[in-house]
């Protein structure tokens, strides 16, 4: 890995102290009717080339700051549906005008008038902050242009993915996900699995959240992922098209269509998706038995060749009826449809303590998993004449999966002899029901003041068979160690207040949040084990706290600071207490006893004119929820656990930088130390190390409408809980070239050019014994991917954003 980290650390270090030209400023105000204008979306662009340069949001005032600008001819758009169209005349930034300050901006509430057909092709910056969260931009992400939204999260700052599909962010695990608001109720290698069967073409934006606003339920000790769909605006019908055909290691293809049509008080969108993945996985795992004085007395060296086949199709549909300019009624349905094999070729080879071969067992085994999703979404929303709000919601989905499993396992002595043979099976279906209605009431006061409050009542039942049977005298018998039934049903209710106002150069906005939650789990037993029930009830509450102060009047240094406190629910599935294989040595447990754990996350932000942030924070878990280990009689056991403490501390920070106007890079560093003590089975865990990891994405912008994008990442070793994830990277490159005056593109891209995305690690905290692994994915692979858009551009009303299940999404592990 030498090769690629000297690659690395020379492409961070140009980006970083390469030294720009002298550099400018464009600020200006925006009102409406008297007032400020607040959140009104400013669009820089270049005069020349009609390219958007940077994008700004108004502050509480009205205020915004475009900094950092090259010498260079500028026109400021407004794009903000609500009021009517703005373009300011050209505006020069040169060696005698450093810094202008444009007239006040009066904005008239919108007309539906059309637009002039103008073509400007959008180059949002890649990183956004907010007060109360991180914006990642997914078309700014060249390199993930027909991938999926796993291929965008891993890309995204912050975030690290680990070989089971588990997603961290800032060090910290037990985030959830959130589609449009809504709970993905996925976790591990299912909301995998579900992440990549949504294409980055339907993406708008990645919501990085550490203290989500009150309004959002408090599940997710980490806090909230929210993918965002696109939703376009442009009357009448439009739509694009897109393709992406990957070559790694095995083949992966992709087609996707979205469709948009808006009239004078109806708007019909849709999407539809096809996939086809296939992907191959090198594991290795290694562990050395050992004597109370740490003598080796065997060894286990263990390889898995696992054959992944998927297909999956997937489609979304809705309407949005405007049955005045106060009223709007909306449905969604979305569905998807997922085949997928896994077969494993594993090869288990067991030595005493001189190494002398003991035996080989060579299992054969194949897990085919049909998954299917329906959502289904009722939604309102009323304006009144005081400018007050009122939205309602009600959500309906559905979980089936149906997982057949074959086992075939083949021992052989020293000799070579076949010693025995044995064979099972199993089925697995799983079928979850979620049923979520919310209501939310906002208003804005004359004086500033802004004030919500919700109520939110979500009702789940999941229905778990096991069913294992072993092959005996060629006859499959129940093995009823394995095999179980569980039912397990929640209700939470929650209700919120949240408030917020600007003083000038402070804001505030503060929450709380009551969540209460009554659960019940029924493990039905079988005619060799016993039935056992459970039910827990618990009510808690959720602050949270956000201060923003500008440091001068117009705003080129802010700080922001928040608070929150934060809940991790299990997932259900882990709440089951029955075991059930992956192969002979390898068995999964659930844990009836798991206890919700309890986060309190704190941030401090320094923000310096738009494209420059640091961010300090510091977390406290009680009870986290993690993966465990044990290992008894040689059965390595995986089950889920409560860490009894863990602490992390992060600094951060984060640059946009316009090198020129040709170069853009976006430049993100992070230092982390986490901490975990706890009583793990026989063991005590005291856990505790810091790492370091580096993105950086870079942007040229080059004649003849091509762009290249050259990117990479750097992850030094990472300690969590029990176990220690070792250092990686990547380089990555993508080449654009675009087509048909704008509205078309192919892109060619490389992923891990060097190969260096190998996942390796350590597991700590097992008794006499040492283990490690090594895991070579499908990482690197040429990807050629093509979009086409169609449709003209019209202003149109502001679509409502349908969020009523907010967190119980991101808890289904089927």
């Amino acid at each position: 890995m030498k090769m690629p980290k000297l690659l690395l650390s020379v492409l961070l270090l140009v980006s970083f102290f390469v030294t720009a030209q002298e550099t400018g400023s464009i600020d200006g105000t925006i009102r409406s009717e008297g007032q400020p204008a607040a959140s009104v979306v400013v669009v820089l662009l270049s005069a020349e080339a009609k390219t958007i340069v940077r994008t700004e949001l108004t502050d509480a005032n009205g205020t915004f700051r475009f900094s950092g600008l090259p010498n260079d001819g500028y026109l400021l758009s407004v794009e903000d549906p609500s009021y009517s169209s703005y373009q300011s005349s050209l505006v020069a930034i040169d060696d005698a005008h450093r810094s202008v300050s444009l007239p006040t901006i009066e904005l008239q509430k919108a007309a539906v008038t059309n637009l002039q057909e103008v073509t400007v092709v959008r180059r949002k910056p890649l990183i956004e902050n907010k007060i109360d969260k991180v914006v990642v931009n997914v078309d700014a992400l060249m390199s993930a242009a027909g991938g999926d939204a796993m291929d965008v999260l891993e890309k995204s700052p912050g975030i690290v993915i680990d070989q089971n599909g588990t997603i961290t962010y800032k060090g910290k695990s037990g985030l959830s996900v959130f589609i449009d608001g809504k709970p993905s109720y996925l976790s591990g290698a299912d909301l995998e699995a579900f992440l990549k069967s949504l294409p980055a073409a339907t993406l708008n934006q990645i919501e990085l959240m550490t203290n989500p606003p009150a309004k959002y339920d408090a599940a997710g000790g980490g806090g909230i992922i929210n993918i965002t769909t696109k939703k376009t605006n442009s009357r009448g019908f439009n739509g694009s098209v897109s393709a992406r055909l990957t070559q790694g290691k095995r083949f992966r293809g992709r087609e996707n269509l979205n469709l948009n049509y808006l009239g004078d008080n109806v708007r019909i969108f849709g999407s539809a998706g096809v996939d086809y993945a296939a992907s191959v996985n090198d594991l290795d795992i290694y562990r050395r038995f050992k004597d109370e004085d740490g003598t080796i007395v065997r060894y286990f060296d263990q390889n898995s060749i696992l054959e992944n086949k998927a297909r999956s199709g997937n489609a979304r549909a809705g309407i949005d009826y405007y049955a005045s300019d106060k009223t709007t009624f909306g449905a969604m349905v979305f569905g998807l449809y997922r085949e997928s094999t896994v077969e494993s070729d594993v090869n288990s080879v067991l030595r005493n303590a001189t190494r002398e071969l003991d035996s080989t067992v060579v299992a054969r085994n194949r897990n085919d998993v049909p998954f299917r999703n329906l959502t289904f979404n009722l939604n309102m929303r009323h304006d009144f004449a005081d400018g007050s709000k009122w939205t309602a919601d009600a959500d309906y989905l559905l979980y089936r999966t149906e997982t057949d499993q074959r086992f075939r396992n083949f021992v052989y002595g020293p000799d070579g002899q076949e010693r025995n043979q044995d064979t099972s099976k199993g089925y697995l279906p799983s079928d979850i029901d979620i049923v979520s209605l919310k209501t939310d009431y906002s208003r804005q006061f004359k004086n500033g003041l802004s004030f919500e409050t919700g109520y939110k009542v979500s009702l789940s039942k999941t229905d778990n068979i096991a069913d294992y049977r072993d092959a005996i005298g060629g006859v499959f018998v129940p093995n009823y160690d394995q095999s179980n039934h569980f039912l397990y049903d929640e209700t939470i209710h929650a209700g919120y207040v949240n408030g917020s106002r600007a003083f000038g150069r402070l804001a505030v906005q503060a929450g709380l949040r009551l969540e209460n939650t009554d659960s019940k789990g029924n493990q039905l037993g079988n005619p060799e084990k016993p039935a056992s029930r459970f039910r827990r009830n618990y009510t808690n509450l959720f602050p949270t706290l956000y201060v923003q102060y500008q440091l001068d009047s117009i705003g080129n240094h802010v700080l922001v600071t928040s608070y929150g406190k934060r809940i991790n629910r299990p997932y259900y599935e882990d709440l089951n207490p029955f075991v059930s294989p992956l192969d002979k040595f390898t068995f999964y447990a659930g844990n009836p006893y798991l206890n919700p754990s309890f986060a309190h996350n704190v941030e401090l932000s320094y923000r310096y004119k738009g494209y420059f942030s640091t961010t300090a924070s510091y977390g406290f878990t009680r009870d986290d929820i993690n993966e465990t280990i044990e290992i008894t009689d040689g059965i390595y056991y995986s089950r889920p656990g409560n860490i009894g403490q863990s602490r992390f501390y992060s600094l951060n920070a984060n640059a946009q930088i316009p090198f020129t106007k040709w170069w853009t890079s976006n430049l993100y560093a992070e230092l982390t130390r986490t901490e975990y003590e706890s009583r793990l089975y026989t063991e005590t865990l005291d856990a505790s190390g810091t790492f370091c990891v580096f993105n950086a994405t870079n942007t040229f912008i080059l004649p003849s409408d091509w762009s290249v994008e050259v990117s990479g990442y750097y992850q030094s070793n990472i300690v969590s809980s029990q176990f220690v994830l070792l250092e990686r990277g990547g380089v990555n490159l993508a080449v654009q070239h675009k087509l048909w005056k704008g509205k078309g593109s192919v892109k060619l891209i490389g992923n891990d050019l060097f190969y260096t995305g190998i996942n390796r690690g350590i597991i700590n905290n097992l008794a006499d014994v040492n283990a490690n692994w090594t895991n070579k994915p499908d990482s690197r692979f040429v990807a050629l991917a093509l979009n086409y858009s169609f449709g003209k551009a019209f202003e149109t009303p502001k679509a409502y954003d349908a969020n009523g299940a907010e967190s119980e999404k991101s808890r289904v592990k089927t």
